[in-house]
């Protein structure tokens, strides 16, 4: 019952809200009887059952789903009484599922890319609960899809796959859309190159350092804004009061000699004024000064926290730029789930899809520092816009211009248009004291990994050049370092990235949240995950990689992977391998989930159970973890000094050393030691 209370309908329309009799189905699946069209004056059009639904009352115009087992038509080939209503559950599942069709273009298009896929099992005489086991007949997939529709379509199957429970029956489980991913061809000519892990840790880490900044400064900032802003207004008024010549706050020694005549208030240089308020160092640090510091410092510090915090959200979110150059104050919302805790969700409008208007991206809980940083600013920017009055703190985009008093021209507030996004590389040239460009310098190893992850890498990225950033290189590499893959092989970049992306990588991975996120960051995410577990599987071949067993059961493993197809396939994996887990000694290929830890303990891993024991069939040693395994052996020492001898606990650390021998020994005979 507490599937069934998630279901609704979730298309868009008029005919379509709570309350109506079609919107929740009583059952799951629903009884052939049930109303799943209803027009406008209650009748019903379709019924689940039938084997034509005509969705004309949403589209307001004819559009029909004919699944095949009704009577034959030329423009439709049949389909099975069985196969039909599977095909029935799934397109009901894309109707009312947590993930549902908001549009009957929408419904249509997964609809019809479906039916080709049952077509193809009805062709070889097997129900499509079955396809999984038929890995031949999955090999012909991409023939009937466009290429443009393959990357969706595998985040539909995925989806589908995580929802297998609550479905009824399994399409393709993960192994198989780990193969189906690997046919698939790039649709586009050129990757967006993935930042590597040194450079991408080094800009998010400054980021961080000018927010927080921004945050601790917080009410000293504010203040001086409040008091520049202040002394500007009343030169304004005492000048259309009095007819003299207005003239700025922030002036010369004869200037505040006719201030006492003419009632104009003159401060003197503005550096004095910032040390009043203790921000001369901040906005030396982060904004410098050319020959000294003015007040329009103060402006471009503002934009540049803003700018910032812009950098940070897109760091940490998937969403494109267009997305969070939009997200208003009050996006950030934490969803409390009591296997996973707190979960952070912007929420906003996606550029792509009209119908999303309130859609949610999985963020890392973070950024909740650079939303808090970005409101502060709005807020207080906007005290003297002379729109602000009629708007609440919910109506504020986080980015917005404004045009502060000392600006060299001042226009009217006109906020009706929003402002031009900066790129990137604006920002760096803008703020030349955000980033330091020799720590943005390509390395031999940046380049390695680099290309690695994007193998179409332009000639422009070489050694020694600066790393071009650019907004669309933070999507993707998100969404590949949420993963928390081998790829990303910094120690302390690895432990960052899997602490704070654990959370969201179920979210978009298992969809385990009932709230609908944002498709096309999902579906970024689903090819991104297939394209790393197919890396991952790629490495396995390479001599560093040894088997306790021997070569031939190394030979068994690895023996569907080719090295030759890395490039072509973009380092997804061949067919049949599916999983390829870190473990402290190496990797582990078993596709099933282990009893035995692996990542915590080894003792399993290595034979250390028991004397006699042998090592798990499904590890590779790897030689390259050699430092690891030494910590680990070093803990270990430590831990059985003091021990209770016969303890539980001894027999673990004891197991566990055993098992540290057994590396020592495969892995020094493999190198001639």
């Amino acid at each position: 019952m507490n599937m069934l209370t998630t279901l609704g309908l979730s298309i868009e329309s008029p005919l379509a809200v709570p309350g109506a009799s079609n919107y929740r189905p009583e059952s799951w699946p629903p009884p052939p009887n049930w109303p799943v069209v209803i027009d406008a004056q209650g009748n019903v059009v379709s019924r689940w059952g039938d084997p034509i639904w005509r969705l004309d009352p949403w589209a307001k115009k004819p559009v029909t789903l004919n699944f095949g087992d009704g009577p034959v038509k030329k423009s439709a080939a049949p389909i099975s009484s069985k196969n039909a209503n599977l095909l029935r559950i799934i397109t009901g599942w894309w109707l009312y599922g947590p993930y549902g069709a908001r549009g009957y273009r929408s419904l249509k298009t997964r609809f019809d890319q479906m039916r080709r896929l049952f077509i193809l099992c009805e062709d070889e005489g097997i129900l499509a609960s079955e396809l999984r086991h038929f890995p031949r007949v999955c090999e012909r997939i991409p023939a009937f899809l466009r290429t443009s529709r393959q990357t969706e379509f595998l985040a539909l199957m995925h989806e589908l796959y995580a929802s297998r429970d609550a479905v009824g029956f399994t399409l393709l489980d993960s192994g198989s859309l780990t193969r189906l991913a690997a046919l698939f061809p790039n649709h586009h000519t050129a990757q967006t190159p993935y930042i590597p892990p040194r450079i991408w840790r080094y800009q998010v880490t400054r980021l961080r350092e000018c927010l927080d900044d921004f945050l601790f400064h917080r009410e000293q900032v504010e203040a001086c804004y409040r008091f520049c802003f202040a002394a500007y207004e009343h030169n304004q008024r005492v000048s259309e009061r009095t007819t003299c010549v207005n003239a700025p706050p922030f002036s010369g020694h004869m200037m505040k000699l006719s201030g006492a005549k003419t009632g104009l208030r003159f401060l003197g240089a503005f550096a004095g004024t910032a040390k009043r308020f203790g921000i001369f160092e901040l906005l030396e640090r982060w904004i410098g000064r050319n020959r000294k510091l003015q007040v329009r410092a103060l402006t471009s510090y503002l934009k540049l926290v803003n700018r910032a915090g812009l950098a940070y959200i897109l760091n940490f979110s998937l969403m494109r730029v267009e997305e969070a150059w939009n997200l208003r104050a009050g996006c950030l919302d934490v969803e409390h789930d009591k296997n996973f805790g707190d979960i952070f969700l912007l929420r906003g409008q996606t550029t792509k899809t009209q119908a999303d208007k309130d859609a949610l991206w999985v963020t890392s809980p973070s950024v909740e520092v650079a939303v808090r940083a970005m409101e502060v600013i709005s807020q207080f920017r906007s005290l003297h816009a002379s729109y602000s009055e009629a708007s609440g703190l919910a109506g504020r985009y986080l980015s917005e211009s404004y045009n502060e008093p000392w600006g060299r021209v001042r226009k009217k507030d006109d906020h009706s248009l929003r402002p031009g996004i900066p790129t990137y590389a604006e920002l760096l040239g803008r703020f030349y004291k955000l980033f330091d460009l020799e720590r943005l310098r390509i390395t031999p190893e940046d380049l390695k990994l680099a290309r690695l992850a994007t193998s179409t890498l332009p000639e422009e990225y070489q050694v020694g050049a600066v790393w071009p950033l650019a907004w669309h290189q933070l999507r993707r590499t998100g969404a590949v370092n949420m993963q928390a893959s081998g790829l990303v092989s910094d120690a302390s970049l690895q432990y960052q990235l899997k602490h704070v992306t654990r959370a969201m990588s179920l979210y978009y991975g298992q969809n385990h949240s009932q709230m609908r996120l944002e498709e096309k960051a999902h579906t970024l995410y689903v090819r991104a995950m297939y394209e790393t577990l197919g890396r991952e599987l790629q490495k396995l071949t390479r001599v560093r990689f040894v088997s306790p067993h021997g070569d031939k059961r190394k030979a068994e493993i690895v023996r569907l992977i080719s090295l030759e197809d890395a490039k072509k396939m973009i380092g997804l994996a061949k067919k049949g391998a599916a999983s390829c887990r870190p473990v402290i000694l190496g990797v582990c290929s078993s596709r099933e989930p282990c009893p035995y830890g692996g990542i915590d303990n080894i003792a399993h891993c290595g034979g250390g159970d028991s004397a006699d024991a042998k090592p798990c069939p499904d590890v590779l040693y790897d030689s390259e973890q050699s430092g690891a395994v030494a910590d680990l052996e070093h803990v270990l020492k430590e831990r059985l000094a003091t021990a209770q001898d016969g303890s539980p606990l001894m027999e673990s650390l004891m197991a566990q050393q055993r098992s540290v021998e057994s590396f020592r020994r495969v892995v020094g005979s493999a190198n001639g030691l």
